[in-house]
């Protein structure tokens, strides 16, 4: 990814989406630029919506066991009230929360904040997943990523729900959703 050398010395922000399919990769890259910002001593806060128990109440974890400590919260304008002074804010799974967290990451990043923002694009339908299809069209950086269809060996892009459940929202592992590629999205 190149990033525009700031020769004013001004902070700058801007707002990077990695999006996918489950198990494609996207907190696993969430966590990894996180570390790496880390690193480079800049300051980091990760938040994730407190619905999100699967793994850990307190931690961002992927899907192969990595981890993050972060904040769970009910709410995207919780973001705002609670970030403090940092260079760096990671989001996970933002397609869980309500409609203002475009206008938190936008205003995060005209504060001068990196934004890193983790989420599915598309639910068990193939269709757009809540806030997603809007911070992708405010995201300066996108990186999408893609699983391996568990059927046909193929790129999947769909999380294929293998329960009959029609909610949209339905938190599962393994046992309840597949990525699955476009022609196996609709096999049984």
């Amino acid at each position: 990814m190149f990033i525009e050398p700031n020769i004013t010395g001004d902070k700058r922000g801007w707002i990077e989406v990695i999006c996918g399919s489950m198990f494609s990769g996207k907190t696993e890259e969430l966590i990894r630029r996180l570390k790496r910002a880390k690193i480079a001593n800049l300051k980091i806060e990760i938040y994730k919506p407190a619905l999100d128990t699967r793994y850990n109440e307190s931690e961002v974890v992927s899907h192969d066991a990595n981890s993050i400590p972060s904040i769970p919260v009910d709410h995207a304008q919780s973001i705002l009230l609670l970030a403090g002074d940092v260079d760096v804010i990671g989001i996970d799974e933002a397609q869980f929360f309500d409609a203002e967290i475009t206008m938190v990451c936008e205003t995060l990043a005209t504060r001068g904040i990196r934004v890193i923002v983790a989420g599915l694009d598309m639910d068990y339908l193939g269709k757009p997943f809540g806030q997603m299809p809007n911070l992708l069209a405010v995201a300066d950086y996108i990186t999408k990523l893609h699983a391996i269809c568990m059927k046909c060996g193929n790129i999947a892009h769909v999380s294929f729900r293998k329960t009959a459940n029609e909610s949209q929202v339905l938190l599962g592992e393994k046992d309840t959703y597949e990525p699955r590629c476009r022609k196996c999205m609709h096999e049984k």
